[in-house]
């Protein structure tokens, strides 16, 4: 028997285990609400109703999966007696925070959960305040305002979750309102300069705890008054280059579900302006995107131009051309010159085209002497006097966080460079395999586990690392990947030697294993394709195989065998092939020149 023939003979005997209530881990499934996933906890549910289930023959991958399962089920609840269950921060962080918890927590957790996801997203809009404030946190104590902390646009996991989840209108409607009235609130509060950026009032708005960003700045806005902040103390209000990158990315997905929403009629259930305050880059009054032209698609387009205006704002104010970086701008007019995660947050945030990336990349997040440690990116810049070298605390002064890891992949994806993505990937997945808990931070030296402990984001990284990398990712364009960067070259001992995953999309059943050498895909039990080591498949939702794509960081040679016929490859890192009917077809403009990590 081969090691990808154990590793599915593991997959299957889980699934029976399972089915039978003898033994084995509670969240696999075939992909079918019923009998064997009644009684589960959300999240085991779920897993059960998506036919997810992952085995691995040596090392502690598999059990470091059966563990993440059983601590994310631990980070689900409700937050009120008569609440659904919701997504908890974990760790010390009791309740759903607006910057993490329900963005980008949430948007990986929708290809486990959804019915959690829906559920989050719903607990900020229920509790929003009356004149259009979001709750930055909301516990069992109830939704708190004291500040904004916002960091992953909530209008892209939202869109991400109607294209995932089935469409829901209502949901999407709902949502819609809220935001835009959010939105309305930071164009009247945030933007007191008139730059047409979003201001940082203190270093809870954008969650920085312990980072030099904010040294000598207050905590908290002025008396804990989210629309206010303290004239007294130099350089506020800085104008937030993450802030605004959120701002603009959250309206180009506004003009999207306004577009969508067009149809039904008014796109807005809120009436006034959608808007901010009148003649602001920031304000949105002038692009008048009230009830009355939603109906048309006109908000779709207006939407579009505040998001253009936000960030020309923030190429105005926050870029910095000798560095090709972002920084604050402080009141006083000069930049406060601190290189930190933000960065990758304006980057995560969809800004900038592939070239500017690829200078990101070169300039910073593959440099050691910048961002990258051998355990991921850095919350600081490595070369800065200032770094953190303690990793047992809360802290964004240079510990690697979790929270960086998740975003990062949006980032990476967004503009093609998946090697570079995989190769750090294969590091963090090592650390988190020997720690044996899910912290906040890593030592970006050891990568021994740091700060804290059953953490959702750090829970939730593994989940999507493992689908991601090796497994079958549902996307939200309605593709599916396939992906063969197998985990057999982990350091020290926490290599596997096979591994297998399965997922059940439209109800067909999809497995994917592999070894150090070759990965096979089955459909319904019969073997469907075959690739080398270190390549992704992209597929559509039904399996048919539509591209080859470059995973491993090195020039992967071997032959791709599909339905539709059997080829010879050679992929460069990062490179795609599209598969057409003469064969494969290099696609010059999805095959970005791989960026080496350099010293």
């Amino acid at each position: 028997m081969t090691a990808i023939n154990d590793a599915r003979a593991r997959l299957h005997a889980a699934e029976a285990a399972r089915d039978d209530g003898s033994a084995g881990s509670p969240a696999v499934g075939h992909g079918a609400a019923g009998p064997s996933s009644a009684g589960l906890g959300p999240v085991a549910r779920g897993l059960a109703e998506a036919g997810v289930a992952f085995a691995a023959v040596g090392g502690s991958l598999e059990a470091r999966w059966q563990q993440a399962v059983a601590e994310l089920e631990g980070c689900v609840a409700p937050l009120s007696d008569d609440g659904e269950p919701v997504l908890w921060e974990g760790g010390p962080y009791p309740g759903a925070w607006v910057e993490s918890t329900a963005t980008i927590n949430a948007e990986l957790l929708d290809r486990f959960a959804p019915d959690v996801t829906r559920d989050t997203h719903l607990l900020l809009a229920r509790h929003q305040r009356d004149d259009g404030l979001l709750p930055y946190k909301v516990t069992a104590d109830g939704p708190a305002f004291r500040q904004i902390q916002m960091v992953t646009p909530l209008a892209r996991c939202v869109w991400h979750h109607y294209l995932l989840a089935g469409r829901d209108r209502a949901y999407l409607r709902t949502m819609y309102d809220a935001m835009v009235r959010h939105d309305a609130w930071l164009a009247a509060h945030r933007d007191t300069r008139g730059t047409g950026g979003v201001e940082a009032f203190g270093t809870f708005d954008t969650g920085h705890d312990g980072s030099p960003r904010f040294w000598l700045l207050p905590d908290r806005p002025l008396h804990s008054d989210a629309g206010a902040f303290d004239p007294l103390v130099p350089h506020l209000p800085l104008v937030a280059p993450d802030l605004t990158a959120n701002v603009a990315c959250q309206r180009e997905y506004l003009g999207r579900i306004a577009d969508e929403l067009a149809g039904d009629g008014a796109a807005s259930g809120t009436s006034g302006s959608a808007g901010g305050t009148a003649g602001s880059a920031f304000g949105t009054a002038d692009a008048d995107l009230g009830v009355s032209d939603a109906g048309t698609g006109d908000a779709g387009a207006a939407w579009r131009e505040a998001a253009a205006r936000s960030l020309a704002a923030l190429a105005e104010q926050c870029w910095d051309a000798d560095d090709e970086i972002w920084y604050d701008r402080a009141s006083g007019g000069e930049l406060l010159r601190i290189q930190s995660d933000v960065l990758l947050r304006v980057l995560a945030c969809e800004v900038g085209d592939g070239a500017l990336f690829a200078r990101a990349l070169e300039g910073y997040l593959m440099s050691t002497r910048k961002f990258l440690s051998h355990f991921g990116w850095t919350s600081l810049a490595l070369d800065d006097p200032r770094f953190e070298h303690d990793s047992g605390r809360n802290s964004w002064g240079g510990p690697v966080n979790f929270l960086s890891l998740v975003r990062a992949p949006h980032a990476f994806e967004h503009h093609g460079h998946v090697a570079e993505l995989g190769l750090v990937t294969g590091h963090v997945l090592t650390a988190l395999a020997a720690a044996g808990r899910f912290p906040q931070c890593l030592d970006p030296w050891s990568g021994e586990a740091a700060y804290t402990e059953q953490y959702s984001p750090a829970i939730l990284w593994f989940l999507d690392a493992v689908e991601r990398t090796f497994g079958i990712l549902p996307r939200p364009d309605g593709e599916l990947w396939l992906s063969g960067l197998t985990p057999t070259r982990l350091d020290a001992e926490e290599h596997a030697d096979a591994t297998a995953y399965a997922r059940t999309v439209d109800g067909v059943r999809f497995e994917l294993a592999g070894d150090d050498e070759l990965v096979q895909v089955w459909r319904d039990g019969e073997l469907h394709a075959e690739f080398p080591r270190g390549l992704r498949l992209r597929a559509a939702r039904d399996g048919r195989v539509l591209a080859v794509v470059g995973l491993a960081a090195g020039t992967v040679r071997g032959t791709v065998t599909t339905p539709a016929g059997w080829w010879d490859v050679e992929v460069a890192p990062n490179e795609t092939f599209t598969l057409t009917p003469g064969g494969p077809r290099r696609d010059p403009g999805s095959s970005p020149t791989f960026i080496p990590p350099h010293h």
